[in-house]
């Protein structure tokens, strides 16, 4: 997703496009058709890549649900020996890399995560607190007289800030990439130090 750097398969063409129709217009608004000529196939085409586009929603939402968790284990690794503060850091950091570099992906996960199967909404919601769970521990690190229900209650706030980037406006009517991943950061690591204030 938008974490590669190399050029995308053509089954990562189809799920970048099927997650901007989807969020745009809602899953049942959005036909093969559409997603196949979205990424320069026929809609029956996408059937050599899914089964169909249940399958292309679960893997959007199962797929980054297991992204992110990848990225703070990696994250965590790689400020390893450093401070609780510098690995809070970095969380956030890779949390607003996700925010602004796939909104659809947020819209997408408001909207229809109710419509998987129940085994995938399982899934991700136990990718989720796995997640949410790394954070707990680091946030009540960073701020020790946090309880672990209060620590997760500021997490999860926090996310909800993070993840209003859809609501932010249109991509070229914000400020900056740069600019709004400072002010998203320092808006983070407020959040976190007014709850560490108790």
């Amino acid at each position: 997703m938008a974490t590669r750097t190399d050029a995308p398969t053509r089954r990562e063409q189809i799920l970048k496009e099927a997650a901007r129709l989807f969020a745009e217009r809602g899953f049942h608004g959005v036909g093969v058709d559409e997603i196949g000529a979205a990424v320069g196939i026929s809609g029956p085409g996408l059937y050599r890549h899914f089964t169909g586009k249940d399958a292309m929603l679960a893997e959007l939402l199962v797929g980054i649900s297991e992204q992110l968790l990848r990225g703070a284990r990696r994250r965590l690794a790689e400020v390893d020996g450093g401070s609780a503060e510098d690995v809070l850091d970095s969380l956030v950091e890779g949390h607003i890399d996700f925010a602004l570099d796939d909104r659809p992906l947020i819209t997408l996960h408001d909207r229809e995560l109710d419509r998987l199967r129940d085994t995938d909404r399982k899934l991700v919601r136990q990718l989720q607190r796995q997640y949410v769970e790394l954070w707990v521990e680091v946030v009540r690190e960073v701020y020790p007289v946090l309880t672990e229900p209060t620590a997760r209650s500021a997490v999860h706030s926090v996310f909800g800030l993070l993840n209003s980037t859809p609501h932010l406006g249109r991509p070229g009517s914000l400020p900056g990439r740069g600019v709004t991943a400072e002010l998203l950061h320092r808006m983070a690591r407020g959040a976190f130090a007014a709850a560490g204030t108790e």
